[in-house]
């Protein structure tokens, strides 16, 4: 049982991918599940994780319409505006939809670093423990502090971390790199939070090795267990740096000296767990 706890589907001509340039030809066009299905085949992935690129509930809402028409597709992690407690209804809403498991706010793209702080958005992080769902942390080092503060404030949030926080692979010195695993080892060691080996080919940059990616995998691995780790596509945007092939074969190696039941965990147990996906 394998699971791609990461992937996005998306068509630019919705117009909600304010993040997309337009100039870039690998993102800018739609992505559907035709494209991603041989991909899935030739690495044996059972059951996926759809997750939100576009804040908008517009898309949330196209993304449940992909996951009744696509049988791979076990979980939708959608998105409301946390800025706006009267989405509490629409979040009530989309958790009828049995696929809709989990909610992500575009933290990385917000300017303000304190912004999950902030009093008038703590009814989200509230509705989704209410609701039952899962809350994916998306964000960056600098993010570390604050993302240890709102998990700690909701203990009883179900929470996934993104990307491994986007670690700065492509421009490593010793000073970032303790930054980032300090704050790793802490959220892994004071709270409950699972965390996505996913998106750190894009974060290494063309280019890449297996031996750039090692160090963050490992401490990942080591500090949160197998057991709280998932491993995911992030396809397509995985493919600014390198194909889906070409992450999982690198992911593979980097456990290649796992149990047989970490590497069962990481590709696939702790997924189906999280998400609920009865495999």
């Amino acid at each position: 049982m394998k699971v791609d706890a990461h992937h996005h589907f998306w068509n630019p001509a919705r117009g909600d991918y304010g993040w997309m340039p337009e100039d870039n030809a690998t993102l800018f066009r739609p992505y559907g599940p035709a494209d991603i299905a041989p991909h899935l085949d030739a690495a044996g992935i059972d059951a996926t994780v759809l997750v939100q690129a576009a804040a908008s509930i517009e898309e949330s809402e196209y993304m449940l319409g992909l996951a009744d028409a696509t049988p791979h597709v076990g979980a939708v992690t959608g998105w409301i505006d946390f800025e706006q407690p009267a989405h509490r209804d629409v979040l009530a809403r989309l958790a009828g939809h049995p696929a809709f498991k989990g909610v992500r706010p575009m933290i990385q793209d917000i300017a303000d670093d304190d912004w999950m702080l902030r009093e008038d958005v703590q009814w989200g992080f509230a509705a989704t423990i209410d609701l039952g769902l899962r809350f994916e942390a998306l964000g960056l080092p600098r993010h570390l502090d604050n993302f240890l503060t709102i998990f700690t404030r909701y203990p009883e949030m179900t929470v996934v971390i993104d990307h491994g926080m986007k670690p700065q692979i492509a421009t490593p010195t010793p000073e970032r790199f303790t930054h980032w695993a300090d704050g790793m080892s802490r959220l892994a060691g004071e709270t409950s939070a699972c965390c996505k080996v996913s998106g750190l080919i894009t974060e290494a940059g063309a280019g890449w090795t297996v031996d750039d990616l090692r160090p963050y995998v490992d401490h990942i691995i080591t500090v949160f267990g197998a057991e709280r780790v998932m491993w995911g596509s992030d396809w397509p945007v995985c493919r600014l740096a390198g194909e889906y092939a070409d992450w999982h074969d690198a992911a593979l190696q980097l456990t290649a000296g796992r149990s047989a039941a970490e590497t069962a965990a990481i590709f696939g147990g702790t997924a189906n767990r999280f998400y609920e996906l009865g495999l």
